[in-house]
């Protein structure tokens, strides 16, 4: 499957089937997101990987839609603002680092046979607190991971002419 193809067969995955990620496919995807381009190679990404069913359950809290606990895995990454470029205006990249390096994930992840569904919708403080982390880490968004029960249909994509002008 070329690139092309799997951007063309990602979706948003919401029902999961239980059966586990193996190691190896979870660590291609992994150094998929690892190999992301960054502002100046900075780097600012981290990523936790839960399996832990107790941490699982205890995500409930901040974001509460059960289908989201029906993957094995969940996927949390995290920007690190203090290691990333900024612009000459002070603009910092990490936001962006992080989510160039969660779609290198996402992507990698359709190409594995994995389901994933980005998720920006949780409480913030609630994810720190449960994953332990210090004020240099900030949650970005997290996906869960897994082979998917059921794949949907396309959503509607607005026209390219919509989104893109060329002068």
């Amino acid at each position: 499957m070329d690139i092309y193809e799997i951007i063309q067969k990602r979706r948003s995955i919401r029902s999961y089937k239980p059966d586990p990620v193996p190691d190896e496919k979870l660590n291609k995807i992994l150094e998929a997101a690892r190999l992301a381009p960054s502002a100046a190679n900075r780097e600012p990404v981290y990523f936790i990987v839960i399996k832990n069913k107790k941490i699982k359950e205890s995500f409930k809290k901040a974001y509460d839609e059960e289908w989201f606990y029906t993957a094995p895995l969940i996927i949390c990454a995290c920007s690190v603002p203090d290691r990333a470029w900024k612009r000459s205006d002070g603009k910092n990249y990490a936001d962006i680092d992080a989510t160039i390096a969660m779609d290198h994930l996402i992507l990698a992840a359709t190409a594995e046979g994995l389901g994933t569904c980005w998720i920006a919708a949780f409480k913030t403080p609630i994810v720190k607190s449960i994953l332990n982390l210090s004020s240099e880490f900030e949650p970005l968004a997290m996906t869960p991971l897994g082979y998917p029960l059921v794949i949907p249909e396309p959503t509607f994509r607005k026209p390219i002419e919509d989104m893109v002008k060329i002068i």
